[in-house]
């Protein structure tokens, strides 16, 4: 997929952890943006010495305010990359002058309220990002405070699809996107165990079971994805009468494979709710 570039000319990330550089370094690689427009604010010094070796051109800083007031003054866009539990500590910081900036936090559970309050301003993205977007094979879901802008949107479009899939959603829709996409990685991760486990079972060597398994996981995926048939049809077509599929299949629903995925999705979006 081709991205066309940022219509920003400098990013400022507040954290360098693994998203920061999942979804820089995925901007950079698409050239989206290129390392010399890019600025990190990271407490961690090997954490700031990987940014400066990875890309050479970027400008790192520590937390001390004169290093946070030089990331932040040219910026454009400020990429929130912190814990929840560290927001409160930036947004206290005066040394953080958003400004009329266009803000984008990662921040898992904290509202558009909550960030709008906190960054003086209503210019602000909220985005659930998931963790295979480390891997180029993300999915997000983001929403809009009321100052964004449709050139922001656009920007936040061509951010998050340098990493994998994006739709824009409202914020009541934002528990179901952490509990389908957000969490979804670890059902998924679990359901490859499970499909090795029972190839262990049958005979098979671990490695070689635990392969077939996390292939036919992203083969199947790419099968939806490709070539728009509903899973259900794609489903249909592996099931031959009588066969070992269908016999497959049968099992699971006696045991309710899919009820529990769907349990599982409404029990993330619950406990979503509540963490606010």
């Amino acid at each position: 997929m081709t991205i066309s570039k940022l219509t920003v000319a400098k990013l400022t990330s507040v954290g360098g952890g693994q998203m920061a550089r999942a979804l820089i370094g995925g901007m950079i690689a698409k050239e989206a943006l290129s390392p010399n427009q890019i600025a990190v604010i990271e407490p961690t010094a090997s954490s700031r010495d990987w940014w400066s070796q990875t890309y050479s051109g970027c400008q790192t800083s520590g937390t001390e305010a004169s290093g946070i007031v030089a990331a932040m003054d040219n910026a454009d866009l400020v990429l929130l990359a912190v814990k929840p539990h560290v927001m409160s500590h930036v947004f206290e910081n005066e040394a953080y002058n958003f400004g009329d900036k266009l803000v984008i936090s990662i921040a898992a559970g904290l509202q558009l309220g909550t960030l709008v309050a906190g960054v003086g301003h209503d210019r602000v993205v909220r985005v659930m990002p998931n963790t295979p977007s480390l891997v180029g094979e993300g999915a997000a879901g983001f929403c809009c405070a009321d100052g964004v802008t449709p050139s922001d949107v656009d920007n936040v479009e061509k951010m998050l699809a340098s990493v994998g899939y994006v739709t824009q959603v409202s914020e009541s829709q934002m528990d179901a996107v952490t509990a389908v996409s957000g969490s979804g990685p670890a059902y998924m991760f679990l359901l490859i165990e499970a499909l090795a486990d029972g190839g262990v079972a049958e005979g098979l060597p671990r490695q070689t079971a635990l392969e077939l398994a996390t292939q036919t996981m992203l083969g199947a995926a790419k099968m939806v994805r490709d070539t728009g048939l509903h899973p259900g049809q794609l489903k249909d077509n592996v099931c031959s009468p009588g066969g070992t599929t269908i016999a497959a299949v049968r099992s699971l629903e006696q045991n309710g494979a899919r009820a529990a995925m769907i349990d599982a999705v409404a029990a993330a979006a619950r406990r979503s709710r509540e963490l606010k």
